[in-house]
């Protein structure tokens, strides 16, 4: 369905979708809010023409729990691109959204945890649902999380209570096929005290000459002395605008890590972030932004110590080649309080030829004198030496190149699943 973005097409998502007047509410006060803000005065240019964008289109009515009742050109689609192999090899838990809505759901584990659509969540625990969902991501804090939140449909509600431990990730799978689409997923993740969880989060897009938008929102909760893992692999097609929010608040002892790797899109505007709440409370972020012939990445993280014996560790390799902008955008911020808190950043670039080009733009704050803040930053343009000696040894100069990328990105390779590793090294082929 194609409407335009007012009050009544609002109206009518809300009530298409059955939710309480309680999400009606919120949804018209996010929409005013994204009609007020302006888009973000740093970063890229952005360039979205609101008026032609399809804002909902969903092919489905239920979810499905078995493949086999899943529309066959939906599951040939999500075949082709290996999730459902995936499912079966390595994972404890699946949800696959096509456009707008989840349309296939399987929780495979037999451990005692919340995993369904946020849609179905917000139906079947509100009382759990209202007490994280727009607590750690506000509405209004920027456009885009304002437009989710007047949009959102779809994404992953997750719980994990207390001292439980999944043996094998949960994964979902995020594609747009439709032309000039809006997708809003909304995801919430709470890991409960002691406990564990890896999630790994896939998203790809059929290519149009049109501009699409991804704008989601993620809020994650780390109980005491737990870990959380959350592994991306975004790889939209380069007419999509992805400006994503993403963060987490840590409690005492625990570890949060986003691993965070992006090859597609046209723009990308994304800084995943750890507010470290707890005394000794750990975030780190591992990232790589790849972008090639008119793309504009600019990625980074972001870390907020409010514990004492903080630490965080954001690494970030950067790649541009054929006009393609790579950049690092981050914060590093040591509140008074944090006593002792430790923080590193180390930016790596390489850029593969004259036309293409890299910025750091970091940001690093302490206001206390007992903690400390690290940040190295270096830069490496492949030479005609290099080329020609690896040339020498006979490769060709497209696999020449491709071998000091794969050397670049080596340690991040390390971090991601097999499945996803091995997936990553195609993307980059191709």
């Amino acid at each position: 369905m194609e409407r335009k973005l007012d009050r009544e097409f609002i109206e009518w998502l809300s009530h298409k979708k059955g939710e309480d007047e309680r999400m009606l509410e919120f949804r018209l006060k996010s929409f005013l809010a994204f009609q007020e803000i302006p888009n973000p005065t740093f970063g890229p240019k952005i360039d979205i023409d609101f008026e032609n964008i399809n804002y909902y289109h969903s092919d489905t009515k239920n979810v499905e729990n078995n493949w086999e009742n899943v529309n066959s050109d939906i599951k040939n689609t999500f075949a082709s691109l290996g999730v459902i192999e995936a499912e079966e090899k390595y994972l404890d838990g699946v949800s696959n959204q096509y456009e707008s809505e989840v349309v296939y759901h399987h929780n495979k584990t037999d451990k005692d945890i919340i995993f369904m659509s946020t849609d179905d969540a917000l139906k079947k625990y509100p009382e759990l649902f209202y007490k994280y969902f727009n607590n750690l991501v506000k509405y209004n804090e920027n456009k885009y999380t304002a437009l989710n939140g007047a949009l959102w449909s779809g994404g992953s509600f997750i719980y994990i209570p207390p001292h439980t431990h999944l043996d094998r990730p949960l994964q979902s799978y995020f594609r747009i096929d439709s032309e000039s689409l809006g997708q809003f997923e909304r995801t919430i993740i709470i890991v409960d005290d002691d406990s564990s969880l890896e999630y790994i989060e896939g998203c790809t897009a059929k290519s149009y000459s049109t501009t699409s938008l991804h704008a989601g929102v993620v809020e994650i909760y780390v109980g005491k002395n737990s870990r959380m893992r959350y592994s991306t692999i975004q790889n939209w097609s380069t007419d999509v605008y992805n400006l994503v929010t993403k963060r987490a608040i840590v409690d005492e002892g625990g570890i949060m890590e986003w691993v965070d790797g992006n090859i597609g899109s046209k723009l990308t505007m994304k800084y995943p972030s750890c507010i470290l709440k707890g005394d000794n409370s750990v975030g780190s972020s591992l990232s790589i932004a790849y972008a090639k012939r008119h793309q504009v990445l600019d990625a980074g993280a972001k870390m907020i110590h409010l514990g004492k014996n903080t630490k965080s560790n954001i690494i970030s390799k950067s790649i541009a080649e054929d006009t393609g902008v790579s950049n690092y955008r981050g914060m590093v911020k040591i509140m008074n309080g944090a006593e002792n808190a430790m923080a590193k950043v180390k930016c790596d670039t390489l850029i593969l030829d004259n036309k293409s080009s890299s910025n750091t733009y970091p940001k690093n704050i302490s206001y206390n004198e007992s903690s400390t803040i690290e940040h190295e930053a270096t830069i490496s343009k492949v030479s005609e030496e290099k080329l020609n000696y690896l040339m020498s040894k006979g490769l060709s100069e497209d696999k020449a190149k491709e071998l000091l990328v794969m050397g670049f990105i080596a340690d991040f390779k390390k971090e991601l699943p097999m499945e996803y590793a091995v997936e990553l090294n195609r993307l980059i082929k191709d």
